[in-house]
């Protein structure tokens, strides 16, 4: 998995990537890193397209600001440089898969 290194890398990524998924989190969530590696399972098997990258909330904070992340984990996910869809908090693995599969598909398939 990548991670997002400033904002500046972050806006590039966002661009340049036809499908992303970007993961914040940070390091004292529990909760987040019990999600991560299966959300990163899904994409693998399910979009392996589609490029998933890591923001820690706390080292890279213009990040987190910059995209009204306020709570961990939350997924943002890009397609064609536009935010789609976005999950806080919650997270259902079958509503992101269900979420992401129609818009991955018309790029893709």
């Amino acid at each position: 998995m990548n991670t997002i290194s400033s904002i500046d890398h972050f806006n590039e990524v966002v661009k340049e990537e036809a499908a992303i998924l970007v993961y914040f989190s940070h390091e004292q969530c529990n909760v987040c890193k019990v999600l991560k590696p299966k959300v990163q399972s899904l994409l693998e098997e399910k979009f392996p397209q589609m490029a998933m990258y890591y923001s820690d909330t706390v080292n890279q904070a213009e990040v987190a600001a910059q995209n009204r992340v306020f709570a961990v984990p939350t997924v943002l996910v890009f397609f064609d440089g536009r935010e789609t869809y976005r999950f806080s908090r919650n997270i259902g693995l079958g509503e992101l898969e269900q979420s992401i599969q129609r818009p991955y598909s018309m790029i893709f398939e």
